[in-house]
């Protein structure tokens, strides 16, 4: 069985996924429903913490969406590489 793992395919992979998150959680800032989300996920938790999130900032939304696709891109490609290095035949 071949455990080889493409690193751009990995990197497209894991960029999409992590910006794709940022692009979903910039949506739900501008849409007003972040604060209720973070509210319920802190209650579901027992946690209480003073976190209020901001009125929607699209150069913020632009930069969050753009630096974590990179990350995950880089992240991806990197996981990538060490994996076929560990899997080498």
């Amino acid at each position: 069985m071949d455990h080889h793992i493409n690193p751009k395919k990995a990197a497209l992979t894991a960029g999409a996924f992590i910006g794709g998150w940022h692009l979903v959680w910039s949506i739900l800032v501008a849409l007003g429903w972040a604060q209720a989300i973070v509210d319920f996920v802190l209650w579901m938790h027992m946690i209480n913490l003073p976190y209020v999130v901001k009125p929607f900032d699209l150069s913020a939304a632009v930069t969050l969406v753009l630096i974590t696709t990179l990350a995950g891109y880089v992240f991806g490609y990197i996981f990538a590489k060490i994996w076929n290095r560990m899997h080498r035949s």
